[in-house]
């Protein structure tokens, strides 16, 4: 079974993405973290002491790193798995659910007739429904859309972006959720 990943934040508690527990170790025993949240996932252990005992480091699942933090405004990269997993492997049109080999992304708003390849304009389609659509908005198609499509924020996209997170990561992610957010 693979460790878990650890949740990187800003000091401010912005997320920064994941990384692996080597990776939050290292920034541990480099005093760059300012403050930590969450039970211990993972204990490390390293060599024997001067004290003849073996050193270990608890690794806890968040971590909050020293540094200059600037907040950005977030526009997450578009991505079909992530599109997917933003709409549960649901085709929006027909309702039902897929494995990833068998969805496509569709534009509400084709892009032939002007609309754009952004979060706002696609969501996750069968692909028979995504042909039966073809060319047209959903109201041309009388294939009404099953929800809005909308651009995940900074916490939804850091928990669509990883299947493996333990509660305190995820309780501390949804704290940022919108009302948008469709959890499984």
């Amino acid at each position: 079974m693979h460790a878990p990943l650890v949740l990187r934040l800003g000091r401010c508690g912005t997320p920064l993405g994941w990384v692996t527990v080597e990776v939050a170790a290292s920034f541990l025993v480099k005093d760059t973290v300012s403050w930590c949240f969450g039970e211990p996932t993972t204990r490390l252990r390293g060599g024997v002491g001067a004290n003849g005992l073996q050193t270990t480091l608890d690794v806890p699942p968040i971590i909050a790193t020293k540094g200059g933090q600037t907040y950005r405004r977030f526009t997450p990269a578009l991505s079909n798995s992530i599109l997917f997993r933003r709409d549960r492997n649901l085709c929006l049109y027909c309702g039902n659910t897929f494995k990833a080999k068998d969805l496509s992304r569709d534009h509400v708003n084709p892009q032939a007739l002007g609309g754009r390849d952004i979060w706002s304009n696609v969501v996750t389609a069968c692909k028979r429904c995504n042909c039966r659509k073809g060319c047209r908005t959903p109201e041309q198609a009388s294939m009404p859309l099953l929800a809005v499509p909308y651009v995940p924020n900074l916490h939804e996209y850091t928990v669509l972006g990883n299947n493996r997170i333990v509660a305190d990561q995820m309780d501390f992610l949804q704290q940022g959720f919108s009302s948008n957010f469709r959890s499984n």
